[in-house]
Order: structure tokens, then C-alpha cells, then sequence
């Protein structure tokens, strides 16, 4: 039972981001580097629910940050042009959200 809503969470998860994903792709400006950062760290959370290193409060967390990464996005290629300064601003949020990825995998929290 435990795995079955694991697993419901984790897809709803990668349902989500992909649903914030696309609609970040629809507008102009291209930040290719930036959705493929997005994309493994995605991987990286489905990697810590699937051997259970991640408890479901820290996968619900990561997901919602990864979520305002999307609109950070949405919201820099909503002109038409993504800056410099909005690259710099995304890439900054992706470092810091892999930081948290990587404290919560490495945490002695598990989901057992």
C-alpha cells in the first residue's frame, strides 16, 4: 500500500512539473541549459522517492520549489526574451534547489 501511494504521489509530481514545464516552453525566449537542469533534478527527486530516501513531506517540498522554478521561468520568457540578469536569477534558484535535493537525499530521514 505504501509503495502504491508513493508511487500516485510521485507521478502526480512528474505530472505537475510537466504540465509547468510545457506551459514555461509555450512562450518565446529559449533557456535550454535551464530545462535540462530542470529535468535531472526532477530525475533526482523520482531517484530519492523510488529508493525511499525521500519522506513525503521533503518530495511534496522539492516539488513545490521546483514548481516556482517553472514560473520564475514562465515569468522571464513571458516578454519574449530571457536577460542575463533572468538567466543569472533562474540559474541561482536551480543551485540552490539542487543543494536542498541533495541535503534531503542525504538526510538520516527515510520513508520506511
Amino acid at each position: 500500500m505504501r509503495k502504491l501511494l508513493s508511487l500516485a504521489l510521485a507521478s502526480g509530481l512528474a505530472l505537475a512539473a510537466v504540465v509547468d514545464v510545457g506551459a514555461a516552453t509555450r512562450c518565446g525566449g529559449r533557456t535550454p541549459r535551464v530545462n535540462a537542469r530542470q529535468g535531472r533534478q526532477q530525475n533526482r527527486i523520482f531517484g530519492g522517492v523510488a529508493s525511499g530516501e525521500l519522506t513525503r513531506r521533503e518530495t511534496r517540498r522539492l516539488g513545490r520549489e521546483q514548481s516556482r522554478i517553472a514560473r520564475m521561468e514562465w515569468r522571464a520568457k513571458r516578454d519574449g526574451d530571457v536577460t542575463a540578469r533572468e538567466r543569472a536569477r533562474l540559474h541561482r534558484a536551480l543551485n540552490q534547489s539542487s543543494r536542498h535535493i541533495y541535503r534531503a537525499k542525504h538526510n538520516e530521514r527515510d520513508r520506511n
